[in-house]
């Protein structure tokens, strides 16, 4: 080798960052595939039986709240291109390896409470349809099955792009756009009754312990559940160095995302509750949407309907614990919980013992939590993780910037950290049981922590961004 082609390990060259392949147009569409998914074709029904007819309320507060919070995304990932998202807006922000550990955590929750219920979704009325009717004793097996199912999956390893989610997200928005062309059709040629638009539930949810006035109770427990519907747009800021000029071209992107998808998750409600009885949609239950489809077009095949749903739920269930599973191992390759959840199997080259770990605590959810329960837990640990995210974006205004970047209204942050931390709040009407079931993940992650601390020691080099890889 000659002198001038060698290169010294001091003047070689620096290893290159992410390729900024992603356009606005593409972000868009990515954006819009994050927020699709299980909630609207599987809890539009209890979200119905929670309010009543008035199902497009709670989807019009759940995106007001979520919009609010999007922009402190923007102003954070506008100042902060780079991955990692609430992790490392809490770590900038409180600079304490705890609190981002916690972050991270409920955000790793998250992901396995949010698969957890897609596959009590992939287990109910919709698979019925294409199988047939199963046994009350078969259906716990199917769900368990679908997660171990899940797991082998992401065992062998399962590389996704943003152009394949432009395919998976063509596939789920088909089925929304079905609903709409079928039930808008029979909507306007008479069939419905539009005056359950107007219609709230008469009585508050049974295991609130706050005797608010029953409307408003009923309204704000549907939204703590519907709010669920409206998650995923968060994620699209790990996207960040992959992004063209981010600061520009995250705020177009995710607020017209947002706005498509809230457009169309409330002319689904608002057509599911005119064509479909409360009562009937509530006892649907996972099959609400199907049951609107059969009801504007009884010759439309039920069973094409039914697949696209079991798509949707099981496109949403992977993502979620692929994601669980590398947030815990990188969370153990950062030393912060203990090494074992680090362990890569030698041949596929995915972290084993970490899908072990979330697909178990999944399979525990599901035999122990119904369907509704698990998504409005999803909702109750995100919504603790916007409320730290809006804060956040307040603390950082002392941290100047370099670049020009999108500055939300001071009030906004404010208003959606009240927002969210009411919505988590036992006062929006939800169950101790959640706080429960939640508590005990929380906890369980605390232990890990402290374990880790024992055997480790005081972990300071906590690299918030690499954890959020």
């Amino acid at each position: 080798m000659t002198d001038d082609t060698a290169t010294t390990r001091d003047d070689a060259p620096k290893e290159q960052g992410l390729v900024r392949a992603i356009g606005p147009k593409l972000l868009v569409f990515f954006i819009i595939g994050d927020i699709l998914g299980t909630t609207i074709y599987a809890l539009t029904g209890t979200v119905s039986e929670r309010v009543g007819g008035a199902l497009w309320l709670p989807f019009l507060l759940a995106f007001v709240v979520a919009f609010m919070t999007a922009f402190s995304y923007l102003e954070l990932v506008g100042k902060y291109p780079r991955a990692a998202g609430a992790a490392l807006y809490t770590q900038l922000a409180f600079k304490r390896p705890f609190i981002t550990f916690l972050v991270a955590f409920t955000v790793m929750c998250s992901g396995i409470t949010s698969a957890a219920s897609a596959a009590q979704a992939f287990g109910g009325r919709n698979l019925e349809t294409i199988v047939g009717e199963l046994p009350s004793w078969v259906t716990p097996l199917v769900v368990v099955a679908f997660l171990v199912m899940l797991a082998v999956i992401n065992f062998r390893g399962v590389g996704e792009s943003v152009k394949v989610n432009v395919v998976l997200t063509s596939i789920e928005l088909l089925g929304l756009l079905i609903v709409i062309a079928l039930g808008g059709y029979a909507v306007l040629n008479g069939l419905g009754d539009p005056s359950r638009l107007t219609e709230f539930a008469a009585s508050a949810p049974e295991s609130s312990i706050f005797s608010e006035p029953a409307v408003l109770l009923a309204i704000s427990s549907a939204t703590a559940l519907a709010f669920f519907a409206m998650v995923g747009f968060e994620d699209s800021v790990n996207m960040a160095e992959e992004t063209v000029d981010p600061p520009k071209t995250f705020p177009r992107a995710m607020l017209l995302a947002m706005g498509i998808t809230a457009t169309i998750y409330l002319i689904v409600a608002v057509i599911a509750s005119t064509l479909v009885p409360t009562e009937q949609l509530a006892e649907a239950e996972s099959g609400a949407l199907l049951k609107v489809v059969q009801t504007a077009s009884p010759a439309f095949p039920a069973i094409v309907f039914a697949a696209i749903t079991l798509f949707a739920v099981t496109n949403t269930a992977l993502i979620n614990m692929m994601m669980a599973s590398r947030l815990l191992y990188g969370m153990a390759n950062e030393r912060i919980i203990p090494n074992a959840f680090a362990k890569v199997h030698p041949g596929r080259r995915t972290p084993w013992f970490a899908i072990v770990v979330t697909s178990g605590l999944a399979i525990i959810l599901v035999l122990l939590l119904d369907i509704s329960e698990l998504g409005s837990m999803t909702s109750l640990l995100l919504l603790v993780v916007f409320t730290i995210v809006n804060i956040a974006v307040l603390v950082l205004r002392r941290d100047p910037s370099d670049h020009k970047h999108f500055r939300t209204p001071t009030a906004i942050p404010i208003v959606a950290a009240v927002l969210c931390a009411f919505l988590a709040s036992p006062f929006s009407g939800r169950p101790p049981k959640e706080y429960l079931f939640g508590g005990i993940l929380i906890l369980l992650g605390v232990v890990l922590w402290a374990v880790n601390r024992a055997t480790v020691g005081k972990v300071d080099d906590f690299d918030a961004e690499r954890l959020g890889k």
